[in-house]
């Protein structure tokens, strides 16, 4: 897993004390397997869940991803009720194609970091879509960014710190 988005938000996490597992789906680079249009990916991120809790028991589980993997990973954390909180990096936001209602219908904490260029979902789309939502959802928008937060990882790496380091998802630090 090589994406630096990806890297600099598990290190983030790592930094403030959460263990940070990060995995390719299926089909992806030299893992096994091939696409299955979301669904056998939620299989992926339920794999890795178990995996997390075997290895860390007792410890709160948070879900992110970047991208396709944020959908999918905030789908299956949402109603796991082992998952403590969710973060969506680069959201993908063709509302036509993708169905982000389930971050409606829970409590849960989460942070969504996007790039205010990003060729998926800018930020203001990405605030238009959580516009109405429950107060649960935080938004930080990168200037200057697109959706690979190109030369903007350090500005990435801070939101996703910051959020559970002293914002909204320190609570889940408590758990610890």
């Amino acid at each position: 897993m090589h994406t630096k988005a990806v890297y600099r938000g598990a290190e983030a996490l790592s930094d403030v004390g959460f263990a940070a597992l990060r995995f390719n789906f299926r089909g992806v680079g030299a893992s096994t397997g091939s696409y299955d249009g979301g669904l056998g990916e939620e299989d992926d991120v339920l794999d890795a869940l178990n995996w997390l809790q075997a290895e860390y028991p007792g410890l709160p589980l948070i879900v992110g991803g970047f991208s396709f993997g944020s959908l999918v990973g905030m789908r299956v954390g949402a109603v796991d009720k082992r998952v403590v909180g969710l973060l969506g990096m680069g959201l993908p936001i063709n509302l036509e194609r993708y169905d982000y209602s389930f971050l409606s219908g829970m409590e849960k904490p989460v942070l969504v970091v996007q790039g205010e260029h990003d060729e998926f979902g800018t930020g203001e789309e990405a605030a238009e879509l959580i516009t109405g939502l429950e107060g649960h959802i935080r938004l930080v928008r990168i200037p200057d960014s697109d959706h690979y937060f190109t030369g903007c990882w350090d500005e990435l790496k801070r939101a996703v710190r910051g959020y559970y380091e002293s914002g909204p998802g320190f609570r889940l630090m408590l758990a610890v």
